[in-house]
C-alpha cells in the first residue's frame, strides 16, 4: 500500500506541475476507473455481495447515520474453513506430521492413543474429535509436538511442513488453498480503514507463521488458542520456549473473551464458518454491539470445488437465521473459490 501511494502522489505532482488541461483529464478518469472497480470480483452478484460493499460504504460515511470511526473499525475473521480449507485441517496434518518424525525416538507410541491412530492412519480418530470434542486430544498431541523447543524451531518446523506438504485433493500448498473471495474481502475492508484480526481455535504460534504473508493479517492481530511460553537461556542465549501451561483453547464461547481481553473492543464485522458451532459466539458477539455491526457466516455446500457439509444440530444456521447473520453459500455466492480455481 504505501509503494502504491508514494507512486500516485507522485503521479498527481508531476500532473500538477505540467499545469496541463490533457494531463488532468487522463487523470481524472484515472481515479474514476480506480474507485469504480469491483473490489470483490470473485463474489457473484447477489444480496450478500451487495450487502457488505452497502455496510462498508455506509460505516465509513462521515456525517451519515451509520458512520463508525476507523479505531472502532474491528473486523474478526475465523481462519480453518473460514479463510482455508478445513478438509483436511492443517494444524492436525501438522502434528500428524510432526509425531511420524518423532514417533523415532518413542517406539511406544504404537500402542498409546491418541499417537497410534496417527501412526496407523486412522485420520477419522482425531477428526472426531475436532468435530465432537472441541479438540481435546488435539490439545494432547499439541503439547506434545507444540512445547519444550524454541519458538525460532517451532517456526522452523511449521515452514518445513509447508514446503513438504500438500493438500490431497488439490496437491497445492496449504497457503494455496485460501479462499479466494475472503482474500478479496479482508483486502477490500483494510483499504477501508478496517483492522483485520483472526479469532480462531488454531494455535496462536502456529497460525502467525503463515497470516501475514498469507491473508496480509500481522502476528499481533492473531488471536489463537495457546500455552504460556517461557523467556530462558539456551544454549547460552536467551530465546522464547514454548511452553505446556495454562492452556486456552480459543473456541465457542470463549471466543468473546478473547476478543475483548486482547483487542478491547466488540467488532462490527465477523465472520465465521459452518462445521462445529464454533463461530456461534464471536458472531453473536458481534451482535452485541450498538455500533452498526454486520455477521458473515460461510455455508460449506460445494462438493465439487471444495467440500460439502454441516451440523448435525444445524445451530450455526439457526443462529444465522435468528440473528439475521448473511449466509454464505459457496456454491451460489462465489465465483472461484481458490485462487487457481478456472
Amino acid at each position: 500500500m504505501k509503494i502504491h501511494s508514494i507512486i500516485l502522489a507522485t503521479l498527481a505532482f508531476i500532473a500538477v506541475s505540467c499545469n496541463s488541461a490533457s494531463d488532468k483529464a487522463e487523470s481524472t478518469t484515472t481515479k474514476t476507473e480506480v474507485i469504480s472497480t469491483d473490489p470483490l470480483p470473485s463474489w457473484k452478484e447477489g444480496s450478500n455481495k451487495s450487502a457488505i460493499i452497502d455496510f462498508v460504504n455506509q460505516v465509513i460515511e462521515q456525517g451519515g447515520a451509520n458512520y463508525v470511526q476507523p479505531a472502532e473499525r474491528i473486523a474478526t475473521f475465523d481462519n480453518d474453513g473460514t479463510l482455508w480449507c478445513e478438509q483436511p485441517v492443517a494444524q492436525l496434518e501438522f502434528v500428524a506430521y510432526q509425531i511420524k518424525k518423532m514417533a523415532i525416538s518413542h517406539p511406544e507410541w504404537k500402542d498409546v492413543q491418541p499417537y497410534k491412530s496417527i501412526l496407523e492412519g486412522d485420520q477419522e480418530y482425531l477428526v472426531n474429535d475436532y468435530m465432537n470434542n472441541h479438540g481435546k486430544e488435539l490439545m494432547n498431541l499439541v503439547v506434545t509436538t507444540h512445547s519444550g523447543m524454541t519458538l525460532d524451531k517451532f517456526n522452523a518446523d511449521i515452514q518445513e511442513f509447508m514446503s513438504a506438504t500438500a493438500h490431497p485433493k488439490y496437491n497445492k500448498k496449504y497457503t494455496e488453498t485460501v479462499y479466494q473471495p475472503m482474500i478479496e474481502l479482508l483486502k477490500y475492508l483494510r483499504n477501508n480503514d478496517f483492522k483485520t484480526y483472526i479469532c480462531s481455535g488454531g494455535g496462536n504460534d502456529f497460525m502467525r507463521v503463515i497470516a501475514e504473508e498469507t491473508y496480509g493479517i500481522v502476528p499481533e492481530n492473531v488471536i489463537g488458542s495457546f500455552a504460556m511460553n517461557s523467556f530462558e537461556q539456551v544454549n547460552g542465549s536467551w530465546t522464547i520456549v514454548k511452553g505446556k501451561d495454562n492452556i486456552f483453547m480459543n473456541d465457542a464461547l470463549t471466543k468473546p473473551a478473547a476478543i475483548e481481553q486482547r483487542i478491547g473492543r466488540i467488532p462490527i464485522f465477523v465472520a465465521g464458518n459452518v462445521r462445529s458451532g464454533g463461530d456461534i459466539g464471536q458472531l453473536t458477539y458481534g451482535n452485541t454491539n450498538k455500533l452498526p455491526n454486520f455477521q458473515l457466516l460461510i455455508n460449506h455446500d460445494d462438493d465439487i470445488r471444495e467440500f460439502a457439509y454441516a451440523e448435525k444440530d444445524n445451530a450455526s444456521l439457526n443462529a444465522a437465521e435468528q440473528g439475521q447473520w448473511h449466509v454464505v453459500s459457496m456454491k451460489n455466492d462465489w465465483l472461484k473459490i481458490f485462487s487457481f480455481d478456472n
